[in-house]
């Protein structure tokens, strides 16, 4: 008899320890997904805000974006998220020399147009923008580009290391054409635009316009 008692104890002492095993594994399980979570949106992923009217018609002011800030390689066309503080202009007519300057001193959300070795060229009669000699499809923008703020004499070849941006709202935007932000250091580019997300009510016919994939 006190035999089966003490198998009867040591079952149900098994049994206690295999669900406190169990909630164990569950929370080992919750802090390394909480631990991943952080350790994407501290170093992969960042959420960012879009203030202005720059990118429309693409983005609105308040739209949220969701941006990767490693491991992307920003390409022609990406939207990309800057910090605006410092420039570059040229120093001679013949657009060859740099000399650094202060930008707007804010982070810009803006689009890639040309990176480091390629050629920009903008007709501001017919708002053609070319690269390397190819006019580019731009279905983004709100108006033609049409507005020359004067920072370059075109066509134009981007130096290493800088890119040239533009923000789709092309006669309401300050972007690379302005002497305020001229060309962008490519390290001060803080990442890509992946997904936009929280588009305010007003602006959307449907629950689904509140999100949009942009990479």
């Amino acid at each position: 008899m006190e035999d089966k008692e003490l198998k009867a104890g040591t079952e149900q002492q098994s049994g206690k320890f295999s669900i406190f095993g169990d909630m164990l594994d569950i929370m080992e399980a919750a802090v390394v997904t909480i631990f991943v979570f952080l350790l994407i949106f501290t170093y992969l992923l960042k959420p960012v805000t879009v203030e202005g009217s720059s990118m429309e018609p693409t983005l609105y002011n308040n739209d949220k974006l969701l941006i990767v800030t490693t491991l992307a390689t920003p390409d022609n066309g990406d939207i990309v998220v800057i910090d605006n503080h410092d420039s570059a202009l040229f120093a001679d007519d013949a657009e060859t020399v740099l000399y650094d300057t202060d930008g707007l001193n804010m982070v810009l959300v803006k689009r890639l147009i040309a990176k480091g070795g390629q050629e920009v060229d903008i007709d501001f009669n017919s708002g053609d923008v070319r690269v390397d000699g190819k006019k580019l499809e731009e279905k983004y923008i709100k108006a033609a580009t049409t507005r020359d703020d004067g920072a370059f004499t075109y066509p134009f070849r981007v130096p290493e290391g800088y890119i040239f941006v533009m923000g789709d709202n092309r006669l309401g935007s300050t972007d690379s054409r302005s002497p305020a932000v001229g060309l962008i250091p490519e390290d001060e580019v803080l990442g890509v635009a992946l997904l936009r997300y929280g588009r305010e009510q007003q602006l959307c016919k449907s629950w689904f316009d509140r999100f949009a994939l942009l990479w």
